[in-house]
């Protein structure tokens, strides 16, 4: 089965990935790069076990040298809202 490309990006990719593979055609190029993405990708998920979301945002807090979450102001949706289409005189 032939590999027809016709957009052009994605000729250019598969130059570049010729040139970096040493594949003697584009064809090979992109089976090769195929081949290893589909090995790789289980292989990469199963070995990351996915962390509870509080331990990832309390990673990106400290990342970011952010403020625990507790200490942070309560939002009050509602009151912002009023306020912003104007209708600070409703009741909740």
């Amino acid at each position: 089965m032939a590999l027809h490309i016709t957009d052009p990006k994605l000729d250019e990719l598969a130059e570049q990935a010729q040139k970096i593979l040493n594949a003697p055609t584009k064809t090979d190029a992109i089976r090769q790069a195929l081949e290893r993405v589909v090995e790789k990708e289980p292989a990469e998920v199963e070995k990351a076990p996915k962390r509870p979301l509080r331990e990832r945002l309390d990673q990106l807090r400290k990342e970011f040298n952010l403020p625990p979450y507790e200490s942070l102001e309560r939002f009050d949706e509602k009151a912002f809202l009023d306020e912003m289409w104007g209708e600070n005189d409703v009741h909740r």
